[in-house]
């Protein structure tokens, strides 16, 4: 929406050529000219008082139509906000989401509710704004956390101002949804990826909102909109070799008194076993076959990802969840290699299992936080690498050890299928986040060519 205070009223002109809506009332709102026409003095006197008011407060006018917005919401077709609806949306998918796609759901939210209001007078600070939104007003009312005194004004301003839903059907309104998902908080470019999610949650809204008849249509389908392009694949840069994994595992337990000695066998699952974090967390004694010769086996079959307590449903940082891409009672068996039963059977008999048969969790029995592992991650590769390779991106993240471990099971020659199988991932995800990883490639493929054009 675009607005100005540029605004300059005229007087009511009376058009005797005319037998109704004779008094026109004229004015200018950005130096482009606006008129009303009303059938009585007294109907275009009471509006023209209005808009004074509206000036004389210090309102801004909308260029387009020329009304003060405080006229212009009351004007506004019937039917929710556009806050209102977003509070619908995130109740419709809140019991069937896991606490990460809750937050998700949330946080691309922070960008748009601020963004498609009125400019009305006392805008509250965005940083104040998101707080209501995030602890308050988009969650389901038993979650939300009293609003202290100070950020009740916040909320009344919202609801207030927030635009009418059906306000989207307006391009432009559209084009500053999108506009708001594309830059972070601090105004800067948004990564393509967080841009891609914020989108994702808006066109799930508008879905919505046509599903449930508020909309005609979806109007993002009718704005010529492309996100930044997403790197897809997995950066080679970031896959550790065999001899640079086992450096990284044996720096681990020298990381902190005991901290690092309980997480070698997490970090360990997830190279030898290509794990993911929360898929780690949640593995159980009764998860693990480990012979006291040759291959073991992991059945995996919960996963325990990390969320802030306001999107679980337990109420604790870590939910028990099924695992990724999975229905909700499936299981992953996973072959692995003796080096890791070894690892697993030591860990065991130093550390024991938690009540529930958790293997890795702190002294008290509590599940570690990603902050924890990461920082116990950042000290072994400190100690593992040079200099030089702790500033680039080899192994900057835990996560890492999958994306080397798959990416080792694919130049290994194992088939695709029983990579993605023992990975969780479908074979064309497989692949294609992978590619540039698959090395040993191109010689062969040159080879090929080359025997071709002889022929």
């Amino acid at each position: 929406m675009s607005t100005s205070y540029d605004v300059k009223l005229g007087e009511i002109q009376h058009r005797s050529d005319r037998k109704t809506m004779a008094y026109i009332v004229r004015w200018k709102v950005a130096r482009k000219p606006k008129s009303k026409s009303f059938r009585t003095k007294g109907l275009a006197s009471s509006f023209l008082s209005d808009l004074r008011q509206a000036a004389k407060a210090g309102e801004a006018f909308d260029v387009v139509t020329g009304l003060p917005l405080s006229m212009l919401a009351a004007e506004q077709p019937s039917g929710p906000t556009f806050l209102e609806f977003a509070q619908t949306y995130v109740l419709s998918r809140w019991r069937t989401s896991a606490a990460r796609t809750r937050e998700t759901d949330v946080y691309g939210l922070l960008s748009l509710v601020p963004a498609l209001v009125a400019d009305l007078p006392n805008r509250p600070a965005d940083s104040d704004m998101r707080e209501v939104l995030r602890s308050h007003a988009l969650l389901p009312e038993g979650r939300r956390a009293e609003l202290p005194r100070a950020l009740v004004p916040v909320l009344a301003w919202l609801e207030r101002a927030s635009l009418s839903l059906a306000g989207l059907q307006d391009p432009r309104v559209v084009r500053a949804a999108l506009d708001a998902i594309s830059v972070t908080f601090t105004g800067k470019d948004a990564a393509a990826n967080t841009v891609r999610r914020k989108r994702e949650v808006l066109h799930h809204l508008l879905e919505l909102a046509v599903e449930q008849k508020e909309l005609l249509a979806n109007p993002l389908h009718a704005v010529k909109w492309s996100p930044p392009k997403a790197a897809g694949t997995i950066d080679p840069r970031t896959v550790v070799n065999p001899e640079q994994a086992r450096a990284l595992l044996v720096a681990v337990p020298a990381v902190g008194r005991t901290r690092g000695g309980r997480l070698h066998g997490m970090f360990a699952c997830m190279y030898y076993a290509a794990l993911r974090p929360e898929e780690a967390a949640g593995l159980r004694r009764q998860n693990c076959d480990l012979p006291e010769e040759g291959w073991g086996l992991l059945t995996v079959e919960k996963a325990r990802p990390q969320a802030n307590k306001r999107w679980t449903d337990s109420g604790e940082t870590h939910d028990s969840r099924g695992l990724k891409h999975r229905a909700k009672d499936d299981t992953r068996e996973i072959p692995i290699p003796p080096v890791l039963v070894a690892i697993l059977r030591a860990h065991i008999d130093q550390y024991g299992v938690a009540g529930d048969g958790r293997l890795f969790c702190t002294s008290k029995g509590q599940p570690f936080s990603s902050s924890a592992y990461s920082a116990v991650w950042q000290g072994a590769r400190r100690r593992a690498f040079t200099a030089e390779q702790v500033a680039s991106p080899l192994a900057a993240r835990p996560y890492d050890l999958r994306h080397a471990a798959v990416s080792l099971w694919l130049n290994a020659g194992v088939p695709a299928t029983e990579v993605a199988e023992r990975a969780g991932h479908s074979v064309d995800v497989l692949l294609r986040v992978y590619a540039k990883c698959i090395e040993g490639q191109r010689p062969r493929a040159n080879r090929q060519i080359s025997d071709a054009l002889l022929q």
